[in-house]
């Protein structure tokens, strides 16, 4: 293991110890790579919905005590035995697929995001909300080519990847898009969207007018509130609000034959419906976690699209729970960031 780290130093970590436990500082030993794994110096962490939804107890597979955190860019510090394709000092993205058993069905036919015993940075495994972090150097995203700073590129691992992924599942004829709940992964995947070519429609909670004006700032063709009708039927749309609720208000959107595709983890009860919504060759849709594939083709994409704006508000890894708190509230546009350099 190569560690040029003093040894008194100490690693600061955001801890949860429980479901619906306050964040907790600690001051812990530095955590050291076991094989095949590196530890970064953490330079940004961006805050997501997960992290809340950990916090309210919703993911069952937590581990307790967790450092929450999935969306973290850092530079390797430290590498475990046998880590050859990363390098010391090097800039990589840690996502939220922090490992799979690549033996089950799923791995073995290329679906490792819904592999039968996978790792979830920040819910089994420890995340970002920290200065220091261990991850899987096969899990770890290089980024030495993104024109983004650590604060922009942060969010683009989560909420980023599973746009994309939520993007592509809505199909490549999906002309006009719909968005339900404009946040950290709307406002990313609405300009990848626009630059595409495609007729985006941002639907928000009602009477958020700060989130539809963000939406008509980033090139949306049409803002209105979550429960209105789109004044055109709808190719495909995905779901970026955990609103049960906003499923049916989909279907009834989308044209013959269209998708609605839920992008997040964990949502409220769908309500029942009338099938006469589903028929007609509608389909519905979940985007599960994400691949290393993913996260390929993502961020090649970017290479050859429009610089993404990127809307964030950074905190000191201190706030990690004001930043939460805000997140819940709605406080902000875009994403909030961990910065755990700031003083």
């Amino acid at each position: 293991m190569n560690s040029p780290a003093a040894a008194e130093e100490k690693s600061l970590a955001m801890v949860l110890r429980g479901a619906r436990a306050a964040l907790r500082a600690e001051h812990r030993p530095l955590p050291e790579p076991a094989a095949g794994e590196v530890r970064l110096r953490v330079r940004a962490c961006a805050v997501c919905r997960t992290d809340l939804h950990l916090q309210d107890g919703d993911l069952p597979m937590a581990r307790w005590p967790v450092v929450p955190g999935h969306e973290v860019v850092g530079t390797v510090d430290a590498l475990g035995a046998g880590v050859t394709d990363l390098r010391m000092g090097q800039r990589v993205g840690v996502p939220w697929l922090g490992g799979s058993c690549g033996r089950c069905r799923y791995c073995l036919a290329g679906q490792e995001n819904l592999c039968d015993a996978p790792e979830f940075t920040g819910c089994t495994r420890d995340g970002g909300f920290a200065t220091h972090v261990v991850a899987r150097a096969d899990f770890c995203v290089p980024l030495d080519h993104l024109a983004l700073d650590d604060a922009s590129a942060a969010p683009l691992l989560c909420a980023g990847l599973i746009g994309w992924r939520s993007l592509r599942m809505a199909g490549a004829d999906a002309h006009v898009l719909g968005l339900y709940g404009f946040g950290a992964a709307a406002h990313l995947i609405a300009q990848v969207a626009v630059a595409q070519g495609r007729r985006v429609l941002a639907f928000t909670r009602a009477g958020d007018t700060a989130a539809q004006q963000h939406a008509r700032e980033l090139g949306c063709a049409w803002v209105g509130d979550s429960d209105q009708a789109p004044p055109e039927p709808l190719d495909a749309a995905i779901l970026f609000a955990p609103v049960g609720a906003l499923v049916p208000l989909a279907l009834k959107a989308v044209r013959k034959g269209g998708r609605v595709v839920c992008g997040g983890i964990h949502m409220s009860d769908i309500p029942a419906f009338p099938y006469a919504l589903l028929w007609q060759e509608r389909q519905l849709l979940s985007a599960a976690n994400l691949t290393r594939a993913d996260a390929r083709e993502f961020f090649e994409a970017l290479r050859t699209l429009p610089p993404l704006h990127v809307h964030t508000r950074r905190y000191p890894l201190q706030a990690a729970g004001q930043a939460m708190d805000d997140l819940r509230a709605g406080r902000f546009q875009g994403a909030a960031v961990l910065m755990p350099d700031a003083p």
